[in-house]
């Protein structure tokens, strides 16, 4: 079978709006929805960097709906990005051509930490400087960068990340679901 290109996957992703898909190696993956516990700490981890990232101007922001056209022809979404402002001026209507800066995958019920781990790899190797995997179910989060060792951070640690972000931090704690009383 031929691989499959960004204009196949344009037409399934219209023909089938429901669905998330990535194009991975010129193949079609339809992503499954996340937990409900996943989702909600991808969305605050967004929301956390947003809110220091807007007001400065640093770049921009997405969740897991933004898709990538990377170098290597994948196109693939991850839970939250961040793309400096001079790499991206303006907004794209369709994928963003280039690979983000920082990429975070938050792991759900149905992932494999062997498959997010093999995913932020295959993003830094085409250019993003910072992969972040978050497990809630461990509260454990890891800090990949090409060519270094993983940072493993856990409750009690302070998530920075100064060559991209100068001054921005977050309590490891602060990510994760609240319990109500």
């Amino acid at each position: 079978m031929s691989s499959l290109t960004i204009k196949d996957l344009e037409k399934l992703q219209t023909e089938h709006p429901d669905y998330r898909m990535e194009l991975v190696g010129g193949n079609i993956v339809v992503m499954s929805p996340s937990g409900y516990e996943s989702e909600e700490v991808a969305t605050e981890a967004a929301r956390l960097l947003g809110n220091w990232i807007k007001p400065r101007q640093l770049g921009r922001v997405t969740c897991s709906g933004a898709g990538f056209i990377l170098p290597n022809s994948d196109i693939r979404a991850p839970d939250v990005s961040f793309v400096l402002a001079e790499r991206l001026r303006k907004s794209p209507r369709s994928f963003a051509e280039l690979a983000p800066d920082l990429m975070v995958e938050v792991k759900s019920p149905s992932d494999s930490v062997k498959s997010l781990r093999t995913k932020i790899e295959e993003f830094l190797a085409v250019g993003t400087k910072v992969g972040i995997l978050i497990n809630p179910e461990k509260h454990i989060v890891e800090i990949y960068r090409s060519g270094q060792d993983v940072v493993i951070l856990g409750d009690g640690d302070v998530l920075t990340i100064t060559d991209l972000l100068p001054g921005w931090s977050v309590a490891i704690a602060d990510l994760w679901s609240p319990e109500f009383e």
